[in-house]
């Protein structure tokens, strides 16, 4: 689900379904097609960005992606509390290094 912007149209041919709203004709929701979910997950996104790190490099962009993405994937609303988010970072770090540079 998009808005009717023009760069999503090749996006929308990868999936069985795109459905889309016209933001332009003031059309927010047509039955279960609309952009909240995805607004709102950026929106928690540039939050967490401006007021927790402050500084992403371009290099590093994909990691903090990642993290939030976890973080939005293992919420209390979906029924996972502390202790199994815990648990799923933990083995989500198994045999994993961050390097500065490869070797």
């Amino acid at each position: 689900m998009t808005d009717e912007g023009a760069h999503y149209k090749p996006i929308g041919r990868e999936f069985a379904a795109h459905e889309f709203v016209s933001h332009k004709q003031e059309e927010y929701v047509r039955g279960e097609a609309h952009t909240n979910t995805a607004e709102n997950y950026f929106s928690v996104f540039k939050r967490g960005m401006k007021g927790i790190y402050q500084h992403c490099s371009e290099q590093h962009l994909h990691r903090y992606v990642a993290e939030f993405d976890f973080r939005y994937n293992n919420r209390v609303k979906l029924g996972i509390d502390d202790s199994a988010r815990t648990a799923a970072a933990l083995r989500g770090i198994v045999r994993k290094r961050l390097m500065y540079k490869d070797s």
